[in-house]
This record gives structure tokens, sequence and C-alpha cells, in this order.
């Protein structure tokens, strides 16, 4: 059972969707995502995450946070079957996005939803097929928060890392999953933290980039 928590507890780690290949038997479902600009239709299954509708925290992060950049690559961090990742692909037609997950169900899902969706600039990939040389114009993501502490602050900071001076991070977490406490860690390793909205315990935090160790400007 996942407890609400401070960024100095501990969470279990819940196994299903954070696996590389799912145990649970396939069962193939239609998820309808309704946006200000299109509704898409999306195919999702068993072993992913919010397998029966796209979940409230993303939905908001879609509807509240910056519009992405025009151009540039774009990171989507643990796509599952690719809402947020189809959705930046709609809307920054002229740049790359990066839906990147671990789990290879999930990933395909991703892939035949974009394709699905007309959506020719989303490339569904696994953290190790990110070419080490990509920098980032924007992240955004519901981060698995539910892997635990241990795992999710490496996970955040490496790729936050990533950004381009002048480049944010969208993330949604609400606020009984350690919104505030994540916030206030980011913060206290030297990353720049914004809450820009909140509805109903979620909190969308904009996060820049720390300063580039012996960079004076």
């Amino acid at each position: 059972m996942v407890r609400g928590h401070t960024c100095g507890e501990t969470i279990s780690p819940v196994p299903h969707y954070f696996d590389t290949d799912p145990l649970a038997p396939s069962h193939p479902r239609e998820v309808v995502l309704r946006l200000p600009e299109a509704t898409v239709r999306l195919h999702s299954d068993a072993g992913v995450f919010a397998r029966g509708a796209v979940d409230s925290g993303t939905m908001f992060l879609l509807r509240r946070a910056p519009s992405p950049p025009l151009d540039g690559d774009i990171l989507d961090l643990g796509t599952g079957y690719g809402p947020i990742a189809v959705t930046l692909g709609l809307r920054s037609p002229q740049a790359r996005v990066w839906a990147v997950d671990i789990n290879h169900r999930a990933l395909e899902l991703t892939a035949r939803n974009a394709a699905r969706a007309g959506v020719d600039n989303v490339v569904a990939a696994t953290p190790d097929e990110v070419p080490g040389s990509v920098r980032f114009a924007a992240i955004y993501s519901n981060p698995p928060v539910r892997i635990g502490l241990a795992l999710l602050h490496p996970l955040l900071t490496a790729w936050l890392d990533r950004l381009h001076p002048g480049a944010v991070a969208h993330l949604v977490v609400h606020r009984h999953l350690g919104s505030d406490s994540l916030a206030r860690w980011l913060a206290a390793q030297g990353f720049g933290v914004e809450r820009v909205a909140s509805h109903d315990g979620y909190r969308i935090l904009s996060v820049h980039p720390r300063p580039v160790v012996g960079d004076d400007r």
C-alpha cells in the first residue's frame, strides 16, 4: 500500500506497470483523450498506468501546463500508453517528442497511438535508447512516484540535468503523493522550482535547470 509521504520517508515499490515486461495478460481497451483542440482515441492495455482512463493528474497537466516549445527535443518521462506524448506531438509538430518508459508494452501502445492520431514526431524509447547527446527544450511528466524515493530522486535529477539552459520541466504530482516535499527536495538540489497551478490536490511544478558547476553567470 502506498502512503502519503515526505521526502524523508520510504515508499515500498509497487510491481505491475513498472516492470519492463508486465506479467498481466493482455486485455486491450480504448481510452478517449479529450483535449481542447481535439478528441483522440487511444489504445490501452493491462499492465500499463491508468489503463481504464486518462488519469486526472495527466489531464490537469495537459490542460494547465504552459504550452510546449514549437521545436527541439521534448521529453515525456514515464509515457505509459502515450497521452502526454501524443498531445505534445499534436501541439508541436515541428518538435521531436521522446516518449520514454521502461515498460515495453507501454512503448508499443504509445507508438501505435501516435500513428493512429496521425502524429509522426513521437519516438517511443527506453531510457537507454535516448542518445546521451540529446538535450531537452522541455520535459512534461506525471512522474512514477510510486517507485519509491530511492529510485525517483536519481531518475528525476538525471533527466532534469539534460534540460537546455532556460528550458523548463513541468511535473504533475498530487499532494498526497508528496508534491510539496518533492518541490522542497528539488529546490535543495539547486533546481529552480515554482508551483504554477493547483487543483483538487494536484500541483504542477515547473522546474528550471540547476546552475552548471563553474558557471559564474
